[in-house]
């Protein structure tokens, strides 16, 4: 294809004759290496490491491959089935196909499996779990709670099928009969993990809870009991309200789940012996300590008729004690009809000798008397009026006395006496000097402050009100 300039200048495409090189768009060249990449690669399988995963959204996840050397991006569709929850670090194999995108110009996978690179990849990618969730403060033993020794209501996590369940359930009867609720869940595959935590959560918010949690599982590879190593379900069973013991596989099976809950059993049955006692062992427990209740009791007793029987023989004869007042008694008793008699003589005599000096004639001669002695005690009007006289006189002097005496009268004629600060009267100079600044007080309380000549000046004082003169 030649160019040729036009009339502007400016270079012009054109077909030249024989060119078999048409011009493609973009879009048509993006199409076709889209098709070419999924015609060689429709089905890869890749090995890396994850780097930047994430689920948007719409719920697609995108992440990237990498190796030491190159990087892949890659895309999770929504839906698609994956047997663990990609995380940072995790080295995989991925299957899937390669193609393109064309909004970007760059290529990807899509994946539609993936799985974890052998059994130390998963190792590496369970010992990085536990080590974050540990960081967290999930696995603290301050967190733990103790079990309670006889649950009335128990809830059990686990397939409802396996042969975990009847284990269980045998073994409580055996043990101790409890009520049991069972919340049937899938142990292992997809979605397992979210039904347990939903399970463990949902026992929590039921309206009458059970006292205790049992999450419980068979024994199997690492593979089959990684539900119980997911993030969702160790959270929930750290958040758990109710104690939960953990029995998830064999007893060298060890999960993060075993870590987050507050007792870890090393098989379901052992689970189910701790949590509940042996009713047999209980009932022989209630016995013997009735029995010993009982021989206690009678120890008690028979401690106390000795004691109540050295004590008796201490104490004296009720009737020795009794003895000196029972005579007592009698005595008196003999003494008080004489003595009743011979009062009974005395107050008639001194009847008698009253009953002389109440004769009519001498009540009237102590009666005349009396009325002498009231006769002599009357006032006369002319004694009344003169007293008063003379007090009225003694009132009228005083008050002269007092008017003479009042400051107030000495004010009006043109003087004035002097206070100091304090409310104090200066009577000299050099109290004045002293003081520095006095007070004038004028008639009708009126007031002048003044300050004294050749005294240095000082701070006023609250005034107190003058003493008012006391009339006598």
């Amino acid at each position: 294809m030649a160019t040729i300039p036009d009339a502007n200048g400016r270079l012009l495409a054109e077909e030249a004759p024989g060119d078999n090189s048409p011009a493609l768009s973009v879009s048509e060249l993006s199409g076709a290496l889209k098709r070419s990449v999924e015609d060689a690669f429709g089905h890869v399988r890749v090995r890396g490491e994850i780097s930047g995963f994430k689920r948007v959204g719409s719920g697609h996840c995108y992440l990237t491959l990498k190796d030491d050397r190159a990087c892949l991006d890659a895309v999770v569709w929504k839906g698609t089935p994956l047997a663990f929850r990609p995380e940072d670090g995790a080295e995989v194999i991925a299957t899937g196909r390669l193609t393109t995108f064309p909004g970007r110009s760059r290529y990807q996978i899509v994946i539609e499996r993936m799985e974890l690179a052998g059994q130390g990849a998963l190792m590496a990618l369970l010992d990085q779990r536990r080590r974050a969730l540990a960081a967290e403060g999930l696995f603290d033993q301050a967190r733990k709670r103790a079990l309670p020794f006889l649950p009335r209501k128990i809830g059990v996590v686990t397939s409802p099928t396996g042969a975990v369940i009847r284990d269980i359930l045998h073994r409580l009867e055996d043990r101790c009969p409890s009520h049991v609720i069972v919340w049937p869940v899938a142990v292992q595959g997809e979605g397992a993990a979210a039904q347990v935590a939903a399970a463990v959560r949902g026992f929590a918010a039921l309206p009458e809870p059970p006292d205790l949690i049992i999450v419980a599982r068979g024994g199997g590879s690492i593979e089959d009991l990684w539900a119980f190593n997911e993030e969702i379900v160790v959270r929930a069973v750290a958040d758990s309200p109710i104690p939960t013991i953990s029995a998830v596989g064999h007893e060298t099976d060890v999960t993060l789940c075993d870590f987050a809950a507050d007792v870890r059993a090393p098989t379901p049955t052992a689970a189910a012996e701790m949590a509940v006692p042996v009713r047999a062992d209980l009932l022989d427990s209630v016995q013997q300590l009735w029995l010993r209740t009982g021989r206690c009791a009678r120890r008690y007793r028979e401690h106390g008729a000795e004691r109540l029987a050295v004590v008796a023989r201490r104490l004296p004869v009720p009737e020795r004690l009794l003895a000196p007042q029972r005579q007592r008694l009698d005595d008196t008793g003999e003494r008080l009809p004489r003595a009743l008699s011979g009062r009974v003589s005395e107050a008639r005599r001194e009847l008698a000798d009253a009953a002389g000096a109440l004769r009519p004639a001498l009540l009237e001669a102590r009666l005349v008397r009396a009325r002498e002695k009231l006769s002599g005690l009357r006032l006369r009007p002319a004694l009344v009026a003169a007293r008063i006289e003379t007090d009225r006189r003694r009132l009228a002097q005083t008050w002269r006395l007092i008017e003479q005496l009042n400051p107030e009268r000495v004010l009006s004629r043109g003087y004035a006496w002097v206070e100091d600060r304090k409310g104090g009267v200066v009577t000299t100079g050099t109290a004045a000097r002293a003081a520095g600044a006095v007070t004038l007080v004028f008639a009708g309380q009126d007031r002048v402050d003044v300050q004294v000549e050749g005294a240095a000046p000082k701070p006023r004082a609250p005034r107190k009100p003058p003493e008012q003169p006391t009339l006598l």
